[in-house]
């Protein structure tokens, strides 16, 4: 009888952890699907952006809010226009960046 009581303590610990091993999984996998939406629109943000001409890239320099997202576009350079991408929630971590070349028309 003891060891009956024994072996049913031990499968019911078992399946306690692994309750908490699915769920913490679960739950992993759904912030990892929240994440992969968002990166796809700031992607999708990003792509628009860098479609702009030259005259657009110049009007917008700065930061500017679009949505959940910050549009961040500068001018190291003459012919180069650094685009960077950052969630509302977290301005000081870049999500997405590029670099773009809009060469000036004579």
């Amino acid at each position: 009888m003891l060891e009956v009581i024994v072996a049913l303590t031990i499968l019911a610990t078992a399946g306690v952890s692994f309750a908490a091993v699915t769920s913490n999984a679960l739950e992993s996998e759904g912030g990892l699907i929240r994440r992969e939406e968002n990166l796809a629109v700031a992607e999708r943000l990003l792509s628009a952006t860098t479609l702009l001409s030259r005259g657009d890239l110049d009007l917008r320099l700065g930061r500017h809010r679009v949505g959940d997202f910050i549009v961040e576009i500068q001018r190291p350079e003459r012919d180069l226009y650094r685009i960077a991408i950052c969630e509302v929630a977290a301005p000081e971590i870049e999500t997405l960046v590029t670099v773009v070349y809009r060469r000036e028309h004579s």
